[in-house]
């Protein structure tokens, strides 16, 4: 089980609830803060510096789990070799490519790649945070993109099938947990093929709550787990805090 957590808080439930990595970028501040996570892709804020920002809140509290940090492959405003240097000092185990311009598709995306701001910078960021010994957890998006990272040193692999459902601010658009399976194993073939001994996860789109995740797994062959950002954080903090503040209404006075 691998978790994004937005708050100090939210790390150290998910520490006590067993998981196996951690992961913290700027959406996960965003979603704690009650807007969707996409809000991390838009010019809302400086996604680096709020991840090095989040380190004193998160790192701290976090006793034994791995702790990666989400970073902007993009961002042209940072010399990557010396950022990453920087993270590993702060005390982060790993990385992982997050904002993504994965996330963006159309002409958009396709203007992104031709002025210089394309997903190869991210497969480089992550080949740079292999060459500094930082575990590296990609998002990855489609087959050949998998066969990059995997190429680039990528440890663990994150197939990417979409925004999170669900929730107050969970997307409405999503493939099916079957055509979800179906771009995973896509996605995991595809890596393995490169390196068979990459470890390969899921996440995002339908796959937004543990009977989803077991659906996917049971459809899918050789992966090895789960990474929840907003299934893991925003979805449990919204029933419970929701539920609990009906049960504190519902007292006869």
């Amino acid at each position: 089980k691998r978790q994004g957590a937005g708050t100090g808080l939210s790390a150290k439930c998910a520490e006590a609830g067993g998981v196996d990595l951690l992961i913290i970028y700027n959406s996960g501040r965003y979603r704690m803060a009650g807007r969707g996570s996409l809000a991390g892709l838009l010019p809302y804020g400086d996604a680096n510096a709020i991840v090095l920002d989040m380190a004193g809140e998160v790192l701290p509290v976090v006793r034994d789990v791995p702790v990666l940090a989400g970073v902007c492959g993009t961002d042209p405003f940072r010399i990557m070799g010396n950022f990453l240097d920087q993270l590993k000092a702060v005390g982060f185990t790993g990385v992982q490519n997050f904002p993504t311009v994965g996330l963006y598709d159309g002409k958009f995306r396709e203007n992104l790649e031709e002025t210089g701001m394309g997903f190869g910078l991210e497969i480089d960021m992550i080949r740079q945070a292999h060459e500094r010994e930082l575990l590296t957890a990609p998002y990855v998006f489609d087959a050949d993109q998998a066969a990059e990272m995997a190429r680039a040193g990528a440890d663990v692999l994150v197939p990417h099938v979409g925004l999170t459902t669900k929730g107050s601010i969970g997307a409405a658009t999503a493939l099916t947990l079957d055509q979800a399976a179906a771009a995973v194993q896509e996605m995991h073939d595809a890596a393995k093929r490169v390196n068979p001994d990459i470890i390969v996860l899921c996440h995002g789109g339908p796959i937004a709550e543990p009977e989803d995740a077991r659906y996917v797994l049971d459809h899918t062959s050789g992966i090895a787990g789960f990474f929840g950002a907003s299934s893991m954080e925003r979805l449990p903090t919204e029933r419970a805090i929701t539920d609990q503040a009906r049960a504190f209404k519902s007292l006869a006075l």
